[in-house]
């Protein structure tokens, strides 16, 4: 992320922009465009539920209206007494006419097909006999013996539907069908004295119960499963594949009872519209698949030359962008040339044909920053020349200093010669003073240097008293060789003598301690003087920190604002002094300055 910030800070204006552009344009039309086909694949596939719910609801009514002819021309038959009759006298073994066979099939064998012929969703209508000397009455009647040529025949024959076999009662009956395969409901003729006087088959076609099966194709296909978990395909349908998902089907659906279940599926690749109508009347479940991913890769085609458009539209729109934000900062690009040459040092340079727009404003403001530049440089040479001439007065000040020293060094050597020991010492100590004070020093000066100032300066204010004013020193080599504003530590021992000692009259002690705090370090000066109230202290902070304006006036704060000034200005606003006092028993200054290791700073 950082790389990428950093690279994109380096760009031109003109590129910034440009990319700026195109994403505040990109990005809303990968949005619309993503929203746009997501509702387009969503819409597509509520079609396809809305079409298949459609397309199932059909297939369930067409199957329940074969179910009830089925059951109705089953009661037909079982009710039709003639019919009845025969097989009873069947089943007893009673002997008929050649004239009461031909009136019997004349008469209820022809009524029976007459009505099997004019209902086109029938296959056939079939009695079956367990008689062996029965004359059959084609295509109604049959001895029992026939029935086991067909394909569901078993030893433990049950009732009920029979799916999914051919008619192989004849041989040229298979021959007429082809490939078509039938089901059938078997139910068993009864009579109340005789039992069980033969078996019933009403038969349809596969493909006239369930015709959404049987109009598939290879993206629109269906199954039917039956009670006993077989599957029924169209031709060419029965694929590894597809009875492998209609039984994942089968098990993901298998607590659905009654209702119809439509949904979206995926799987293996492919998107699919699956359809899951339960058949109670059947014992079975109507299963229709709509392999949707044609339709879906299509629209994803069309998203891809959308995106081809897209991406021809960004980089022409990426071209004409840059180009106008050229034309628009051509001023600006003007106005750097400028400058570049102003930093080559070319101050004479001036920005012409500004104009009244920001960019001309900023050529107006750049012409007045180089006059002032120019004025700025002359004012530099004119100080650069004053500091010279003060350097040199400084030189004769130290002439004159010179003549000064002479004069205390032959006063001190007449205090000597009389044995005035004590005129002499302090002699000594003012010329030491004279020389610290009145050097010209170009930069700081060491805490130590500060430190021995310090004790030439006691050892003056002592001669003024009649009581001794003692200074106690504990202060790491370290912190002797950091470097402070000169002058910088004597005003606060000043303060603490005129403001804190002198009034007390004792002999008394000044304390001087150095502390080291992680990269800075702590000078402090503690005196046991008067020391001040919170609110003395309060109001001292507010001088030292300027809050309040302060005089000349003596007890005004004025020496501890000026160390509190120069320190910041040194070393910055982190840095300066702190107060702590009690009153009646002390005043601490704390003064506080970077720590340099090597002792410089």
């Amino acid at each position: 992320m950082k790389r990428i910030k950093n690279w994109f800070q380096g760009l031109k204006l003109n590129n910034k922009f440009t990319i700026i552009c195109l994403i505040f344009v990109t990005i809303p039309m990968i949005v619309l465009a993503g929203w746009m086909f997501w509702n387009i694949e969503d819409n597509l596939i509520n079609e396809k539920l809305s079409a298949m719910k459609f397309k199932l609801d059909m297939a369930y009514a067409q199957v329940i209206k074969n179910v009830d002819t089925i059951n109705m021309s089953t009661q037909f038959f079982l009710s039709d007494q003639g019919l009845k009759d025969f097989l009873s006298a069947e089943k007893r073994g009673d002997n008929y006419t050649t004239e009461a066979l031909l009136d019997f099939y004349n008469r209820d064998v022809a009524s029976l097909e007459r009505m099997v012929n004019n209902n086109t969703y029938l296959y056939q209508i079939r009695v079956y006999v367990d008689s062996d000397g029965m004359q059959e009455m084609m295509p109604i009647l049959y001895r029992r013996e026939r029935m086991q040529r067909l394909s569901f025949w078993q030893e433990d024959f049950s009732y009920g539907w029979k799916y999914g076999y051919k008619d192989n009662l004849f041989s040229s009956y298979g021959q007429l069908t082809g490939e078509r395969e039938i089901l059938s409901l078997l139910t068993s003729m009864e009579d109340y004295g005789l039992g069980e006087i033969g078996v019933l088959e009403v038969a349809m076609y596969m493909d006239t119960m369930f015709p959404v099966i049987y109009e598939s194709s290879e993206t629109l296909w269906g199954s039917f499963a039956d009670g006993n978990g077989n599957l029924h395909f169209a031709q060419g349908i029965d694929t590894e594949f597809n009875q492998k998902l209609i039984r994942t089907i089968l098990k993901d659906n298998q607590n659905i009872k009654d209702d119809m279940h439509v949904y979206f599926y995926k799987t293996q690749g492919r998107q699919l519209v699956i359809g899951y109508q339960p058949l109670r009347e059947l014992n079975g479940v109507l299963v229709y698949v709509d392999d949707i991913e044609s339709d879906l890769t299509k629209i994803r085609n069309q998203r891809y030359v959308f995106v081809l458009c897209g991406i021809l539209v960004i980089v022409l729109l990426a071209v004409l962008v840059n180009k106008v934000a050229k034309g628009m900062l051509k001023q600006f690009y003007s106005i750097l040339r400028s400058i570049r040459k102003v930093q080559k040092g070319d101050l004479d340079l001036v920005i012409e044909n500004c104009g009244s727009n920001e960019m001309g404003e900023l050529g107006d403001q750049i012409n007045k920053m180089l006059y002032n530049i120019k004025q700025l440089t002359t004012d530099n040479l004119n100080h650069e020349l004053l500091v010279k001439n003060t350097e040199i007065r400084a030189l004769q000040n130290q002439i004159n200093a010179h003549f000064i020293y002479n004069v205390l060094e032959s006063i001190k050597m007449m205090a000597e010669i009389k044995e005035d020991y004590d005129i002499s010492d302090a002699i000594t100590s003012l010329g030491k003073l004279l020389r610290y004070s009145m050097k010209w020093v170009p930069g700081n000066v060491t805490v130590e240097e500060e430190l021995e100032y310090i004790r030439n300066y006691l050892s003056l204010i002592n001669l003024r008293f009649d009581y001794e004013i003692y200074l106690s020193v504990n202060i790491p080599q370290v912190i002797l060789k950091q470097r402070i504003p000169k002058m910088s530590l004597q005003p606060i021992v000043e303060n603490a003598i005129y403001h804190g000692i002198e009034q007390m009259a004792e002999d008394t002690n000044i304390y001087m301690k150095g502390i080291e705090d992680k990269e800075d370090c702590i000078i402090e000066i503690t005196d046991a003087g008067r020391g001040m109230s919170e609110e003395e202290v309060e109001n001292l902070y507010k001088r030292i920190s300027g809050e309040v304006e302060v005089s000349g006036g003596a007890g005004n704060g004025i020496g501890l604002k000026n160390v509190q000034d120069r320190i910041k200005i040194n070393f910055g606003e982190r840095y300066g002094i702190e107060i702590a006092s009690k009153l009646g028993c002390y005043t601490k200054i704390m003064v506080r300055i970077p720590m340099n290791k090597e002792g410089s700073v």
